[in-house]
């Protein structure tokens, strides 16, 4: 689906490589206080493409309580979850949405909400950053 990008936080995570906290607590805290802004933008976003049928789709959007890392990266995935009363999975509704076929046109409803995102994940990352650092 789509991917988060990192640009403003950029000044952040310098910050953290330099003193060696790209993982850890801090880390750990900063991705989960961004996943919660971002689920709830996927939701706000779905809400107005008109996404919400059954709501068994905006109400899976969430995130493990938990990051992960890959290789050198550690990160949190947010998507649908589950599947809804008929045994389709919510994450490929969410994606035909999002992208459209033949019969249906594009939302690009999670395109729109990482974008709405970016400056409340930001703020908040820079929120935990600086508490971290004693300067708030």
């Amino acid at each position: 689906m789509a991917r988060f990008d990192t640009s403003g936080l950029d000044d952040v995570l310098r910050e953290m490589e330099a003193a060696g906290e790209l993982v850890g607590e801090t880390a750990d805290e900063m991705l989960l206080a961004g996943a919660q802004v971002v689920s709830e933008e996927w939701k706000r976003a779905a809400r107005e493409a008109g996404l919400v049928d059954t709501g068994a789709m905006l109400g899976s959007i969430g995130y493990p309580r938990k990051p992960t890392t890959a290789g050198d990266v550690r990160s949190i995935d947010i998507y649908p979850q589950g599947k809804d009363e008929r045994g389709i999975r919510n994450v490929e509704k969410a994606f035909v949405n999002h992208y459209g076929t033949s019969r249906l046109p594009a939302t690009h409803f999670i395109d729109r909400a990482d974008e709405r995102s970016a400056p409340r994940v930001q703020a908040a990352f820079e929120e935990i950053w600086d508490r971290h650092l004693g300067r708030r």
